[in-house]
């Protein structure tokens, strides 16, 4: 007698996680262009506030996709003041990103995912991470896009300073998983939040 397989459904944070995802997403993507523009203009200028108070010497920046805050002209302000920059490598999909250096106008190709990548570089470890939230909670945990990078690469130590990048309409509520680590700062165009 075949013994019937039957599919056990998610558990329902994981549902409702993959279904605020879809909607934050949505909403991140609506944002029309010259709007866009003016609230990274403001994210950029609390981030370089942020940097002011800690003067972060190798920060690990990261390439704007799917309507992320795009703080490309913030990084050409960082490496102006002597800022080392790089940017993340998925290096095995189920491995903590390694991290390559890179200032703007160097060479770039995309990756098996897409995003713009260093075509070459050392291997630095920063000792800042700016991560893109496409959703963040009141305790400063963050929505990622589900593939667990950045939880992977947290939970290495030395564990880098965190500064969540969003903006404002990302502001959710939801419960952490077991295994997410707890965002150090948030900057978003109206707040920037520290020892959330």
């Amino acid at each position: 007698m075949k013994q019937q397989l039957s599919r056990q459904p998610m558990p329902a944070p994981t549902i409702q996680k993959s279904l605020l995802r879809r909607e934050l997403l949505a909403s991140r993507q609506a944002i029309p262009p010259e709007v866009r523009s003016v609230l990274d203009t403001a994210i950029g200028e609390r981030l370089l506030v942020w940097w002011e108070m800690h003067r972060a010497g190798t920060i690990g920046v990261y390439w704007p996709i799917r309507g992320e805050p795009d703080l490309r002209a913030v990084y050409t302000e960082f490496v102006k003041r002597g800022v080392r920059l790089a940017l993340p490598v998925v290096a095995d999909r189920n491995a903590p990103l390694r991290f390559i250096a890179w200032k703007p106008g160097d060479p770039m190709v995309k990756d098996s995912f897409g995003v713009a990548i260093p075509l070459a570089g050392e291997e630095v470890q920063p000792g800042v991470l700016l991560i893109p939230c496409v959703g963040f909670n009141e305790k400063c945990f963050r929505l990622g896009y589900g593939g667990g990078f950045y939880d992977r690469t947290l939970a290495i130590e030395p564990r880098p300073v965190t500064v969540g990048i969003g903006y404002e309409i990302a502001r959710s509520q939801f419960d952490a998983d077991v295994h997410d680590i707890a965002l150090d700062t948030l900057v978003t165009e109206t707040s920037l939040i520290e020892a959330c």
